[in-house]
């Protein structure tokens, strides 16, 4: 496997406000915790930091509750039995699966069950409990979540460019995934119908970090005063699109897999089904364009409508019906990408026969 180079620094080029934003508050939570509070070790305050800001999207604000609960429970728990029991290997292991089933019963989040558990460790083995200690430590975490959240608000990433940014990812992918079958069905080779399949299959990560780069996006336009303009721009251009793009990758894997299924055995596919492949997967791109710059999606409105119209309803078999039927249903998903509702989608179509 190559060291891609270009695509680390890509990368690194898209975190690099998230390792900003770590890295000036965690010295900040450091700071406070320290010389303002006088906390003498007080590491559960840059560490809040670090978990509430990350570099991944999503949920940031429910990341801060997780953690300042998980260190309480942590805390809590092994302040009152270390304080009992003491220090060794079956008090550790007693210590942290309390503290990790409590977290479980209270909450379903994978964030709370970890620090609580690791929380209740440190307590255990290096810090021994002793006077406000642990009152300091939870103190501690609700400071650094506090100024990640400042950081998130007063130093925020663009919510377009992070939204903007994975939606091209998942328009991308469909288009290929589109191309990739039309392609196997002009060549009627199923090998590279298997090819189509998998690439498509290999979609659904693309699509579940859009839907975390919209939570984050409506996270910066809310807790942003800088930011909070663009909430109505993220609503319009992006989440509405969300849900239909994702039908359409998945409509598109079944259409895939009919396919191959179809060129194993010789089956017959749908006339034109190629052609319209090709024209949808570059009116996805269109798509991505016209959004990304904010304008009404007209043209790729125009453009699907045109492969709606070149449809014939003809059934010719089953294998073909299937694919026939699946590629109606991407047309209205996209359709409805576009910011139109189901009805008039359905209603571009020409009715299939009896």
């Amino acid at each position: 496997m190559t060291f891609d180079l270009r695509g680390r620094l890509d990368r690194l080029r898209l975190m690099a406000p998230s390792i900003g934003q770590c890295a000036v508050a965690a010295a900040l939570a450091w700071l406070m915790a320290k010389d303002l509070l006088g906390h003498p070790r007080p590491f559960f305050a840059p560490i809040a930091v670090v978990l509430c800001v990350g570099v991944g999207l999503g949920a940031r604000l429910r990341r801060v509750a997780e953690l300042v609960v998980g260190v309480g429970l942590g805390v809590g728990v092994g302040d009152l039995l270390v304080s009992q029991i003491g220090s060794g290997a079956w008090q550790i292991a007693l210590v942290v699966a309390l503290a990790m089933v409590v977290a479980v019963f209270l909450d379903r989040g994978t964030l709370i069950v970890l620090q609580a558990g690791s929380s209740a460790v440190l307590v255990a083995t290096l810090l021994p409990p002793s006077g406000t200690g642990g009152l300091d430590r939870m103190v501690d975490a609700l400071l650094g979540g506090v100024l990640g959240i400042a950081a998130f608000a007063l130093m925020p990433a663009s919510p377009a460019a992070v939204v903007r940014r994975h939606a091209s990812a998942v328009f991308e992918a469909l288009a290929a995934a589109l191309d990739g079958t039309a392609l196997a069905v002009e060549r009627a080779d199923p090998d590279l119908a298997a090819e189509a399949l998998e690439e498509a299959r290999g979609t659904q990560g693309a699509v579940e970090q859009f839907s975390e780069a919209l939570q984050t996006g409506r996270e910066i336009a809310t807790i942003s005063p800088v930011r909070r303009r663009h909430r109505r721009l993220l609503l319009l251009r992006y989440e509405n699109a969300a849900r239909p793009v994702d039908h359409a990758l998945r409509n598109t894997r079944v259409l895939a897999r009919r396919a191959l299924v179809a060129l194993d055995q010789g089956a017959s596919v749908p006339v034109g089904l190629a052609p319209a492949l090709r024209q949808l997967s570059a009116a996805v791109l269109l798509l991505r364009d016209e959004l990304a710059s904010g304008s009404e999606p007209a043209g790729a409105r125009e453009a699907i409508a045109a492969v709606a119209a070149a449809q014939t309803g003809d059934r010719t078999g089953f294998s073909a019906d299937v694919m026939t039927a699946q590629l109606r249903s991407i047309i209205v998903d996209l359709f409805q990408a576009t910011g139109a509702d189901r009805e008039s989608a359905a209603a571009s179509l020409p009715p299939l026969e009896d």
